[in-house]
């Protein structure tokens, strides 16, 4: 039995000396026959190159990152792929013939000759600062990379939609440009039709609002399989249906109107400098495209978004200028401003006035009530508030009955006299309010 051992020894051995003529143990350029002696002896360890078989051989590189950034289609449809782990580079910064000990090999990394040299494998000079440029660059790597913050006034009406974003000018069309020209995206949704070969269809809709911020604005809708394909769509055709819409002094619109559009009823009152927009956010955007600053409006009915716009234009496109207004009563048109203390100002005028002879008893002279057809808004009855039924409240106005108006009576003294004083404040000088003292007076008076 020992014997039998010893000659499977002994094949394994001649069998490993015959494969190749030099041994990775250092010995080099002897005869077979005494590599054979050498190899016997016991104190000398074998070396055998081995190719171990693993599960990261077996699997490309591909196959591997699959397996960690894959999702199944059922985790996919609810969310599950948004946080997983990105393929990334593992050999970044990493160059063919380029390795921790630098070494110059020719027709790797350098040409093989150099004029008409003969260019020698070399040993280069070592680089310290490779390793750390490595580090730095595979370590920005891994990092996410920032998401751009955007302006809280420049995102939108909501976090989770594109509506109230803006998306630029129009494209150019030849040689015309949008100079000074915004875009509001008004409404995104995904839309479906079914058609007869591809089955159920998706597509992305937009409607866009474009304006110059001086009476020139136009919308439209625009539908594409992307997103930004339906923007572009969209943003492009707004640019090609411009209108322009009359202001009063730059800042409100023409006078009330009433306008509808489906089930949608607007309600739409002019305001003064300094009030502001109040009305729908959609309505708020096209005023900002169109370049209206102060108005209110009121919507009743159905709240599409789309027949909102479409309403909204239509009364802004059937307002009539002072102008025509006066043409059509022949009358003049006179303006009074409370806060020009309603002095009457003629702002439009016909080229032949009626008398008053000719004027019915029964004819429509109220403004508001005539640009809005003869009809008049009904306007809900505001019920007083439940603590003007308590009997506190009684007490309460008791008490304020002599600070009534107080407000209003000490405006109109600084705008009489200049400060607060009456007519009385000449024959009872001791009754004149003196002024406050300074901290600076007070504090010498105390020392």
């Amino acid at each position: 039995m020992i014997r039998t051992c010893l000659l499977r020894v002994c094949g394994l051995v001649k069998n490993s000396s015959r494969n190749g003529p030099s041994v990775s143990n250092g010995i080099h350029n002897l005869s077979v026959d005494h590599i054979r002696s050498y190899l016997l002896k016991t104190h000398i360890p074998l070396v055998h190159g081995t190719r171990n078989s693993t599960f990261f051989v077996n699997k490309s590189a591909d196959e591997l990152w699959k397996g960690v950034t894959s999702v199944s289609n059922a985790g996919r449809r609810r969310g599950r792929a948004k946080g997983l782990a990105r393929k990334r580079d593992l050999n970044k910064g990493q160059i063919i013939g380029v390795g921790k000990i630098p070494v110059q090999f020719p027709g790797l990394n350098t040409p093989v000759f150099r004029g008409r040299e003969l260019v020698q494998q070399q040993k280069l000079p070592m680089d310290p600062e490779r390793q750390e440029r490595l580090a730095k660059l595979r370590q920005n790597y891994q990092l996410r990379p920032k998401r751009i913050k955007v302006s809280p006034l420049e995102r939108g009406w909501t976090s989770a939609q594109i509506g109230g974003r803006k998306i630029g000018p129009p494209d150019p069309i030849g040689d015309d440009t949008f100079d000074g020209f915004e875009t509001w995206i008004l409404e995104s949704k995904l839309v479906n039709h079914m058609t007869g070969n591809l089955g159920r269809k998706s597509r992305v809709s937009i409607y866009v609002v474009t304006g110059n911020g001086n009476g020139l604005a136009g919308f439209a809708l625009g539908k594409a399989p992307a997103q930004k394909a339906a923007i572009k769509m969209a943003k492009n055709r707004a640019g090609q249906r411009l209108m322009y819409i009359s202001r009063y002094k730059e800042h409100t619109v023409l006078h009330d109107f009433f306008t509808q559009f489906g089930k949608t009823r607007i309600f739409v009152k002019k305001m003064h400098e300094g009030y502001g927009l109040v009305c729908h956010r959609a309505i708020k955007a096209c005023c900002e495209a169109i370049g209206i600053k102060d108005m209110h409006a009121k919507i009743e009915g159905s709240t599409n978004l789309q027949h909102i716009i479409k309403a909204f234009f239509i009364g802004l496109l059937q307002q009539k200028s002072y102008q025509q207004l006066a043409d059509e009563k022949r009358l003049h048109l006179v303006e009074f401003k409370s806060e020009n203390g309603n002095y009457p100002v003629v702002i439009a005028s016909p080229s032949k006035v009626r008398k008053p002879e000719e004027i019915a008893s029964n004819e429509i002279l109220d403004f508001t009530q005539y640009v809005l057809g003869g009809k008049v808004i009904l306007q809900k009855k505001k019920y007083p508030p439940f603590y003007t039924r308590l009997p506190s409240y009684k007490t309460k106005l008791v008490k304020l009955e002599r600070l009534r108006n107080f407000d209003k009576t000490r405006i109109q003294l600084l705008a009489e006299y200049g400060a607060l004083h009456s007519f009385l404040t000449e024959k009872y000088p001791e009754a004149k309010l003196l002024p406050k003292p300074k901290k600076s007076e007070n504090n010498e008076t105390e020392e």
